[in-house]
């Protein structure tokens, strides 16, 4: 190449790199520094609001942190290529509805360490392709309805360290292929639906949340979920009809809770639980007759939970949670469940392994046993288990009545003796005692 064309191609280089320079300042913000055509960080740059037409429009991953402005408008960013978005930082108090609307491309926003106190209905609406959003670490209180809804598309929520108090009815709504849902603790009250929509999901795990009941329907649309975690938690009331419409679930993680009372526990097959696992919760109350019914599950595991030992215990042994290791016919009961399951009151007996305690000394509860006696008196052919109730109910008033007497048989001596020792008469002739005793001796 001569020395003619070797000059102009280094001329034709050195043109393109200053023409690319200047036009990127030209392009670039005075808030922000403008790595590449498509790399643009704008930290701490005091703006009061988004520099969204000062800003190359070939920017793909746009950093807006630490910065002043207190709302995201709709359509905030339409028009850009974006990629990755970070709004860290910020004064953020508003999102508006489908304020991400327009960004076909992007895959990864954050919006953490904000006041932002509210998920509002739509905010994340018509995110296309976003796999992943980070919402922890701001003071969400509460998730409304329909929040994500178009957003069919993201793999991962994560809401960790937020004083969230209410999840609102279908506030997951459209997001049918999330991987990974992280709620933050201390949840108050989720809504009946409040994960419909939510379809095939992950992982998902609720913990150390406050609840006063788990309503009906909480879990209804949620399917093909590989696990569903409920644990460290005060679950209160477990209503009827909480896990009705929860469809295919590989596990289900019961643990660590304090459950009030269990108003009805039903798992059918229609359920399709694989592995139902509870463990080392505390349960007030004892369940009703009948209140929980457990079919079509692969493994059950009911182990290091604490449970009344009281006069209620038969209806506990008698239902499905202690997985048949009860038995009615004489003899003691076998079976994990006795062994590997603790008693939480009465207060002589709490801590107690269930196994330890005599249950055939424990009688059934007199309302019970009325009960059960009504039904054997309008059926034409009673059980036999009928009868061996009766029969307990009588051994244990007579055991009782026993005892009673004993106790008032003890009293009675107990302070007579206290009674004559205290008694002058009763000195005076010990006394006398003593000296003829001692006339005799000598």
């Amino acid at each position: 190449m001569s020395t003619f064309w070797r000059s102009m191609v280094i001329l034709a280089i050195l043109w393109r790199f200053f023409y690319d320079r200047n036009l990127l300042a030209h392009c670039c913000p005075v808030e922000c520094i403008c790595l590449s055509q498509t790399q643009v960080m704008c930290n701490t740059g005091a703006l009061r609001e988004i520099p969204l037409k000062a800003i190359p429009v070939t920017v793909e991953q746009l950093s807006l942190t630490k910065n002043y402005f207190p709302i995201i408008k709709s359509d905030a960013f339409g028009g850009l290529a974006l990629r990755k978005l970070s709004l860290d930082g910020n004064n953020i108090t508003t999102i508006k509805p489908f304020a991400f609307r327009g960004l076909p491309r992007l895959r990864d926003l954050s919006i953490q360490h904000t006041p932002l106190a509210t998920v509002a209905s739509f905010a994340f609406a018509g995110l296309q392709n976003v796999s992943q959003i980070q919402l922890s670490h701001n003071k969400i209180l509460r998730i409304e309805g329909y929040a994500f809804a178009g957003a069919v598309n993201i793999r991962q929520i994560h809401l960790a360290d937020n004083p969230t108090v209410t999840i609102e009815t279908n506030a997951f709504s459209s997001l049918s292929n999330v991987d990974r849902l992280i709620l933050p603790s201390g949840i108050r009250v989720i809504e009946p639906d409040a994960f419909y929509g939510l379809e095939t999901v992950g992982y998902l795990k609720l913990s150390f949340m406050d609840l006063a009941s788990l309503e009906p329907y909480t879990f209804r649309g949620l399917t093909h979920v590989k696990l569903l975690s409920l644990q460290e938690s005060d679950l209160g009331i477990i209503r009827a009809g909480a896990f009705e419409g929860l469809v295919q679930v590989e596990l289900l993680n019961i643990l660590n809770n304090k459950i009030d009372a269990i108003q009805e526990l039903n798992i059918t097959a229609a359920n399709r639980i694989r592995v139902l696992r509870i463990q080392g919760n505390h349960l007030l109350e004892t369940p009703e007759s009948g209140s929980i019914v457990l079919e079509g599950i692969d493994t059950l595991h009911v182990n290091s939970n604490y449970f009344p030992c009281g006069c209620h215990i038969h209806t506990l042994l008698d239902s499905p949670l202690a997985n048949g290791s009860y038995s009615s016919h004489g003899g003691a009961p076998t079976g994990d469940f006795l062994s590997k399951n603790y008693c939480i009151s009465p207060l002589e007996v709490n801590g107690m392994p269930m196994s330890s305690i005599d249950l055939y000394s424990i009688g059934r509860c007199l309302e019970q046993v009325t009960r059960e006696n009504l039904e054997a008196t309008n059926s034409a052919t009673p059980t036999v288990r009928q009868g061996q109730s009766w029969h307990w109910w009588q051994q244990w008033r007579k055991e009782q009545t026993r005892r009673t007497r004993e106790k008032t048989l003890i009293s009675a001596v107990s302070s007579a003796v206290r009674f004559l020792a205290a008694s002058p008469f009763t000195s005076m002739l010990f006394v006398g005692c003593l000296q003829s005793a001692s006339v005799k001796m000598s």
